[in-house]
């Protein structure tokens, strides 16, 4: 049985409700597309949530962030340096693709990625966050 974007959107706040602090969150649903907000702190940082739903696809974006400085983005957008690290140039074929990756360091560096799920930046910050 399929997940509708409800069922993921209410899965996704509840496990966010119970890993981090002052979580604030706003969903958008039309006949075409799913959207959620999220917002909260995890320890000294802020983490930033976008899950959309549409089109037959899901579009992600997961961002930590320690004051103004980008720790970690995950996030699937044809971003133009992803898809030239993943195929070597920019053709009319991979475009627009959605290509995973993950910004560091400020988004100065990215790095190929699989696809991510909320579930597994959870662990990602569990594994890879100090204080």
């Amino acid at each position: 049985m399929e997940t509708t974007p409800s069922e993921l959107f209410a899965r996704i706040v509840e496990l966010a409700k119970s890993i981090f602090e002052q979580v604030e969150y706003s969903t958008d649903y039309t006949p075409a597309r799913a959207i959620l907000r999220l917002e909260g702190v995890y320890s000294k940082h802020r983490v930033f949530v976008i899950e959309l739903i549409a089109d037959n696809s899901r579009k992600y974006a997961y961002y930590v962030l320690r004051g103004e400085w980008v720790e970690a983005g995950f996030d699937n957008t044809p971003d133009p340096r992803a898809i030239r690290l993943k195929y070597g140039k920019i053709g009319a074929e991979h475009a627009r693709e959605l290509v995973p990756h993950l910004h560091r360091e400020n988004k100065s560096e990215l790095v190929l990625t699989e696809e991510m799920t909320f579930e597994k930046f959870v662990d990602w910050l569990k594994a890879n966050l100090t204080e």
